[in-house]
């Protein structure tokens, strides 16, 4: 008979997440899958100014604010004394999980307060910095960015026991008759559209959609270039739009996208919300975004991603070829095809994907472009999926791929394969002699 400690089922669960908004939404999944698994409550700690946003993307979770990120005039004593109440409380609740997905100084002191067999993800444990293999593997993963492919979102639900289906996490995309939403930039320059560049593709998904209400969303800081949208675009469009920049806050930002029939964005947190909201997103991807790692989860949503050699790249690398990946987001097909014009060739430097489900979570099929990185990404895909124990994956998998992202030990300390599955899968002798043991 299983006991409370056996099952973890009686005692609360705790979810760290410390970085930015978007992060919060992509926690989506682990979450739910927490509420489902769980009888009793499930807390999240997130940056104090994400507090409102979290309860009200995920309502019924008990939410504590911690200040995370650093600030002019604020030094590292001044967060730790601000954060010392919050952390007694949450000492004293006795948790029976803790999820700690990032790696961070103020992540690994959090991780302290717990007992160190109750946290998954990363913890410090005899003074040490630790992270379980699912964590290591990820962070093996960031090397090989163009021949693996698995969603954030998915990455951390896995992270659990028994995820709850991908299908489940958010509403299949609808249009809902209100308009077009235009987000004015992200957080990294390299990612974002320059704003006349986003009139010319906003007018075209005008024409495409057949909705000519417009809203530029963003933050007060994005006022200037919802201003050089405004006088880059026709008068028609600048007529019937709507400047919402600086004047939203969280719930006000949901107001704004729900209903859309579709939100035009680079990789935004906004982006991510709008996906949760069962929005249509028509995701911008270029410099170092890549959308199999972090693209609009759930069915129904675009993504154009830049397809050149050299993509994705690093943010805190110099581009040394004037952001060339830029180019194929401003060019006439492109246009055209967003307008629905089918006189159109296959933009140069771009790759057209449609989003989908399968058993490991959010994939990205492509409609538009040859994707040269497709095959190695389904031997990933199939792989991963025979690791984590789903049954319907008949994929070949890719030995080379099964020695590059995988180390001899990790077939002894983790997954849901048996010694006979890595025979079958890699049958080489020094394998055989690791798994054998």
């Amino acid at each position: 008979m299983s006991t409370e400690s056996d099952t973890g089922l009686c005692g609360p669960k705790l979810v760290v997440q410390l970085a930015r908004f978007g992060d919060l939404v992509q926690t989506k999944r682990l979450i739910l899958s927490l509420v489902r698994q769980s009888e009793s409550a499930v807390h999240l700690v997130v940056d104090h100014s994400l507090v409102t946003l979290a309860k009200c993307i995920y309502p019924g979770i008990i939410v504590h604010g911690v200040h995370a990120h650093a600030r002019p005039g604020v030094t590292e004593q001044d967060i730790l004394r601000q954060n010392l109440a919050v952390f007694h409380e949450l000492k004293e609740c006795q948790f029976s999980e803790v999820y700690n997905l990032n790696f961070s100084g103020l992540n690994m002191a959090l991780s302290t307060l717990f007992d160190p067999d109750t946290v998954r993800g990363h913890r410090m444990e005899q003074g040490q910095e630790r992270s379980d293999l699912w964590s290591q593997m990820g962070m093996r993963w960031v090397r090989l960015r163009r021949d693996v492919g698995m969603n954030l979102v998915d990455f951390w639900a896995c992270l659990a026991d028994d995820p709850i289906a991908p299908g489940e996490v958010n509403p299949i995309a609808m249009r809902g008759g209100k308009g077009i939403g235009v987000v004015m930039a992200g957080r990294e320059s390299r990612r974002s559209i320059p704003p006349e560049t986003l009139a010319a593709i906003a007018g075209a998904t005008t024409q495409g959609t057949r909705s000519d209400t417009i809203f530029l969303i963003g933050s007060a800081s994005e006022s200037g270039r919802a201003r050089a949208f405004l006088d880059a675009a026709p008068r028609k469009i600048r007529e019937n739009t709507t400047d919402l920049t600086g004047k939203t806050d969280w719930a006000g930002l949901i107001d704004a996208l729900t209903g859309l029939d579709a939100l035009i964005t680079p990789d935004t947190g906004t982006m991510h919300l709008a996906a949760h909201l069962g929005v249509p997103v028509h995701a911008l991807f270029l410099s170092s975004a890549w959308c199999h790692e972090t693209g609009p989860y759930g069915i129904g949503h675009r993504v154009w991603q830049s397809a050149e050699p050299c993509a994705p790249c690093l943010e805190s690398a110099p581009c040394r070829k004037g952001v060339k990946c830029l180019n194929a987001f401003s060019g006439r097909n492109f246009l055209r095809h967003l307008a629905g014009n089918a006189a159109f060739e296959v933009p140069e430097g771009m790759l057209g994907y449609v989003s989908a489900i399968d058993s490991l979570g959010v994939t990205y099929r492509p409609v538009l472009g040859q994707d040269p990185t497709e095959a190695s990404r389904a031997s990933f895909r199939a792989l991963i999926g025979q690791y984590k124990g789903y049954a319907m994956w008949d994929k070949p998998v890719d030995e080379r791929m099964v020695r590059t992202i995988f180390h001899e030990q990790d077939w002894i300390f983790g997954g849901d394969m048996t010694p006979q599955d890595i025979r079958e899968m890699v049958p080489a002798p020094e394998l055989d002699e690791q798994a054998a043991e």
